[in-house]
């Protein structure tokens, strides 16, 4: 059911998660930054966010703090789960694994932890686990006022 909650946490999730996803992409080689990256992020932000943090508004105040950085750690899976996925997809097109379809998915993995690994700088920390913990607390204030 719609809330103010949870329309505040698609939006605020999905705008942390495409200005991470802006942080990001200067970590990148150069020309290596998926297409739509940013937007992509963005629109699992907002789903996740929407799902994950606006679900849970109305906590109490240091719930608000734990479902943001719960939405945060979920929207980081997924959004490295869709890259790895498409770019697992992209090398099995071109014939880049043996013969067992096992390659492929273990890639999936191997290049979930190389785009993490991307994020691992203080700036970028920083502002997920800040973004993530104010997110948090906007959510549940929009939720207490306008729910």
């Amino acid at each position: 059911m719609p809330t103010a909650g949870r329309l505040v946490a698609g939006i605020v999730f999905a705008a942390l998660a495409y200005y991470i996803s802006v942080l990001t992409i200067p970590q990148m080689e150069e020309g290596t930054a998926p297409r739509y990256y940013a937007e992509i992020n963005a629109a699992i932000g907002a789903v996740l966010g929407w799902i994950v943090a606006g679900s849970r508004a109305r906590a109490p105040w240091l719930g608000a703090v734990s479902y943001g950085l719960t939405a945060m750690v979920a929207i980081l899976f997924w959004t490295l789960l869709a890259h790895a996925f498409v770019a697992m997809i992209k090398g099995a097109m071109r014939g880049s694994y043996g013969a067992s379809p096992t390659d492929a998915v273990v890639d999936v993995f191997r290049l979930m932890m190389e785009n993490g690994m991307l994020m691992l700088t203080p700036m970028i920390i920083g502002v997920v686990l800040g973004g993530a913990v104010l997110a948090g607390l906007i959510t549940e204030w929009f939720a207490r006022r306008f729910n």
